[in-house]
């Protein structure tokens, strides 16, 4: 990964304490799991920074080499991967998500 790429995405990860790169945008989900993870957030009152990924195919490619991890959405707290939607919703049903979030 170019070194300017990999620059923007660690950016954009730390602008926020939560940070999604997601398909579409919280407001307009464009799939199914970006929609579940933004709607796990928002039950849980979190506010968070978004990238939508269908506006930049570098970045969409890039934040998975990023992550090692092949699929979006990806969220991250405090600059630490978490998962994608799957991962996120099982930890939000455990309890475990709102502990790392502080709530």
């Amino acid at each position: 990964m170019e070194k300017t790429l990999h620059d923007k995405i660690e950016g954009l990860i730390g602008s926020e304490k939560v940070y999604l790169f997601m398909k579409g945008t919280p407001d307009a989900p464009m799939c199914g799991f970006s929609a579940g993870v933004t709607n796990v957030l928002r039950s849980l009152g979190v506010k968070y920074g978004s990238f939508n990924v269908l506006a930049d195919q570098t970045v969409r490619e890039g934040i998975k080499e990023f992550a090692s991890w092949p699929t979006i959405p990806q969220l991250y707290v405090d600059g630490e991967f978490i998962g994608g939607h799957d991962i996120v919703v099982e930890m939000a049903r455990s309890g475990e998500l709102q502990k790392k979030l502080g709530n």
